[in-house]
């Protein structure tokens, strides 16, 4: 089910191969969490290049719901998407709403008070919907029950998400009751899941090396298809690759690896040359629907505010090397004008440009690899 093709230093190409067709790696994986890469039809995203999206367990358990989803013939049915699909377990996303998002947890805003987690027991999470504030529950079976009824190709293992800024004490718990909820998955998966779907399991433990280092053992015993590096990552990037490293110490080279909600350029070509595969992240359709296109300006953090007066009267594209119809057909003083107006159009070309960035950013990475010349490759886009 993964062929792994070429070798740089750590880094690899590989074949992935799912029910719904192959996923060439390194590669991202834009999200499509509620049943739709926001602004953009399916076919759409597939003309860009892209083989796999991310759908969210969580918010689709919320609305339209599970049962629905697979009266209608699945998730790729009912999304008119034709290429794979991996779907998140819902932890994060239950977990969030106790902890927070990761950008509160950094700066410490979160209001207990507003926590919708009622409470977290072995059997699994009961929580209150953002919809109507209804009690709810998910637990690892309920976890894998949504996925199987919403058709996906990889579905990943439930997990707990703890914040960085709990203790060790803390961690640790969590972290023993995300394994024993894997293995429920892993029961579960054996006993009901269709031929093909694979199932990745989730490795944990915040940021102690050693309970990383724990939790890269067990999650690579458990007998799962693949192995997603989640949780806290730290707090500024050199403590996320630190942790990333220490994720990847104890793993087989076998199995594909996906590194959850990571998507900055710097970060990418960097947990890519130490081996990581897929990549999935909110950031190239969240900075586009606010007027923020990627381009290639580190100093930047390769990030162009369109809605900045200074492009008003532009009559350059976003990147004249860009192949996207923002950059082909359009000024940035028009996408600015778009963007302070609140224009949908300029969300949407605005999406289009960034996926596009990042398909090719992917794209020149493979083609790296394989030439072994990935390390220059990371120098010229880092000092570009």
């Amino acid at each position: 089910m993964f062929e792994i093709a070429a070798r740089d230093g750590a880094a690899r190409t590989g074949l992935l191969y799912t029910p719904h067709g192959v996923v060439h790696t390194p590669a991202f994986v834009p999200l499509a969490s509620t049943a739709t890469v926001k602004s953009l039809q399916a076919g759409e995203v597939a003309e860009l290049g892209y083989e796999m999206v991310l759908g969210n367990t969580f918010h689709l358990f919320i609305q339209p719901g599970p049962d629905l989803i697979r009266e209608l013939g699945g998730l790729h049915e009912f999304m008119g998407w034709n290429g794979a699909i991996i779907t998140d377990s819902g932890g994060y996303q239950v977990f969030s709403m106790g902890h927070g998002s990761v950008a509160e947890e950094i700066k410490r805003r979160r209001d207990p008070r507003t926590s919708r987690v009622v409470a977290i027991e072995e059997e699994g999470v009961r929580f209150r919907s953002y919809l109507d504030g209804s009690e709810r529950f998910m637990g690892p079976e309920t976890s894998m029950e949504v996925q199987a009824a919403l058709g996906t190709d990889i579905a990943l293992a439930f997990d707990e998400c703890t914040p960085f800024h709990v203790e060790r004490a803390y961690t640790e718990r969590s972290m023993e009751r995300t394994h024993r909820w894997l293995d429920r998955c892993v029961s579960w998966h054996r006993e009901h899941a269709p031929a093909g779907r694979l199932l990745y399991g989730i490795v944990q433990g915040g940021v102690y090396e050693d309970l990383r280092d724990r939790s890269t053992s067990y999650v690579a015993q458990s007998g799962v298809d693949g192995i997603a590096i989640g949780g806290s990552l730290g707090q500024s990037k050199e403590q996320m690759r630190e942790v990333v490293g220490w994720s990847l110490a104890g793993l087989p080279e076998a199995p594909p690896r996906h590194l959850l909600g990571i998507g900055d350029v710097d970060d990418l070509i960097h947990a890519v040359a130490a081996g990581i595969d897929t990549f999935d992240c909110a950031t190239p359709t969240r900075l586009a629907r606010h007027g923020t296109a990627l381009v290639h300006d580190p100093a930047r953090r390769w990030r162009l505010d369109l809605g900045k007066a200074a492009h008003r009267r532009s009559e350059e594209p976003i990147d004249p090397d860009c192949p996207c119809p923002a950059c082909r057909e359009h000024t940035r003083a028009y996408l600015h004008y778009l963007v302070r107006a609140g224009e949908l159009t300029g969300k949407r070309l605005i999406t289009l440009h960034n996926l596009t960035f990042m398909e090719r950013l992917m794209r020149g990475m493979r083609q790296s690899i394989e030439a072994g010349t990935l390390a220059e490759f990371g120098d010229r886009v880092l000092a570009a």
